[in-house]
């Protein structure tokens, strides 16, 4: 079965010029119609997918002009030609510039420039078709693309809002942490202070005041660095006696992190002496 680029309605009164019209186009890939008046060819526009219609100027009932101007206002996309005398040529000077005729041929014609015209004709409907097909995927592209901006907007509004709460509840346990009437010092898995309260930092220790970046056997003896090393092995708390430098003023409670942050450090709690033996006393 032949397969159709374009389809064609040729309108002419004259059953000559139609069958004269389908012989030129007969090894063409297009599809062609016919009508024999304005009126019947409004008819076949609104039953057939057309793309290129060439009417006659002098016609019954209605002029080739006021034909295609009907046919511009209901189906602009579609490519309007007309046929014409000399004698006509003035008459169709206005519709040609009001944009109801895209081009209009002298008759009689010439074949091979009749033919050659209603290709660039065809060429110019797929252009004008493939433009705004471009135009159209554009929009959605962008209708698309606002839509996620928006999800994204939101998205980043409730992550905002989570973070804002989080910082709160981290601000919030600094400042408990901070206040404690105990002194509490955190420690890394590799030995390191990485945090110090008010009440750890007011310590005397021989090597000044415990500082957050420094190593925990700078201020605490072994017994200390032996049980982090044990708590962050097996994960449970343990408590000794112990002292800071040599001296042993203080039950320490050693806490191992959970959650996601489990294995990466521990608690060190200083309590006053005198409230039992741990299993890691000696």
């Amino acid at each position: 079965m032949r397969e159709y680029t374009h389809t064609i309605l040729c309108v002419d009164d004259e059953e000559n010029v139609l069958r004269a019209l389908k012989r030129l186009l007969r090894k063409e890939r297009y599809r062609i119609l016919s009508a024999s008046t304005g009126r019947e060819g409004l008819r076949v526009l609104e039953e057939e997918d057309v793309h290129l219609v060439i009417c006659d100027q002098r016609m019954p009932e209605m002029s080739g002009t006021e034909f295609l101007a009907r046919v511009k206002e209901d189906y602009p996309d579609v490519i309007r030609m007309i046929l014409t005398g000399y004698t006509d040529v003035d008459s169709i000077t206005e519709s040609v510039n009001k944009g109801h005729i895209y081009k209009f041929l002298l008759k009689p014609w010439n074949d091979q420039n009749l033919k050659q015209e209603i290709q660039r004709a065809l060429e110019q409907y797929d252009l004008i078709a493939a433009n705004r097909a471009l135009h159209e995927k554009v929009l959605r592209q962008n209708q698309e693309l606002t839509r996620i901006n928006e999800g994204l907007e939101t998205l980043v509004r409730e992550r905002t809002r989570e973070l804002q709460i989080q910082n709160q509840a981290l601000e919030l346990s600094h400042a408990i942490l901070e206040d404690l009437p105990v002194p509490i010092v955190g420690v890394s898995a590799e030995g390191m202070v990485v945090l110090v309260n008010r009440e750890a930092r007011a310590l005397e220790t021989p090597e000044g005041a415990i500082e957050e970046g420094r190593r925990l056997s700078r201020y605490f003896d072994e017994l200390v660095s032996g049980c982090v090393a044990r708590v962050l092995r097996d994960g449970a708390s343990e408590s000794l006696k112990a002292g800071i430098s040599g001296e042993s003023p203080f039950r320490v409670t050693v806490t191992p992190l959970s959650g996601r942050f489990k294995g990466k450090g521990v608690i060190l709690a200083l309590e006053s002496r005198g409230k039992g033996r741990g299993p890691c006393d000696p």
